[in-house]
């Protein structure tokens, strides 16, 4: 009876641990990451993200690991070690224009091409204020949430 316990106990604590939290972003720190196709070093590495600071959604926890999904739809498990709270978005479809206002009628502050990544810095309903750097200078403005990935559409605030 007593071994019964202790059997049913220790599933419970594994199965409690693996349950999923609530989804949510994040960033990679590093320029390399490699995710595993389980929570741990032990599995086997199924992909090499290579670029600092691209977004990523967590959507499971197990310890002390991830599980990630990119703006590709690509999953993998991580340590957390290797992500940053850092919020940031990467522009998606077309070039985008980035405005000095949340509107369109505003002035184009820059011209952002798909794969852009930028740092959030301020939500509205229908905008993110994001702030860019890189070889050709740094560049602060507004872009259209619907043309960008890395923040959920009810999101009210980072």
């Amino acid at each position: 009876m007593l071994i019964r316990f202790f059997i049913i106990l220790c599933c419970g604590l594994l199965l409690a641990k693996q349950v999923p939290t609530l989804s949510r972003f994040a960033s990679l720190r590093s320029n390399s990451v490699h995710t595993h196709v389980g929570p741990g070093n032990n599995y086997q590495i199924e992909w090499r993200l290579i670029r600092q600071g691209l977004p990523v959604e967590i959507i499971a926890e197990f310890d002390t690991w991830r599980r990630i999904r990119d703006h590709q739809g690509t999953e993998g498990w991580v340590h957390k070690s290797l992500l940053s709270g850092k919020r940031t978005i990467i522009v998606m479809g077309s070039i985008q224009n980035l405005y000095e206002k949340p509107d369109l009628q505003s002035t184009v502050v820059a011209r952002m091409e798909p794969g852009v990544i930028a740092t959030i810095t301020e939500v509205q309903p229908n905008w993110c204020k994001v702030d860019i750097r890189n070889d050709q200078g740094r560049f602060k403005g507004w872009v259209s949430r619907k043309d960008v990935w890395g923040i959920y559409a009810n999101e009210s605030k980072i």
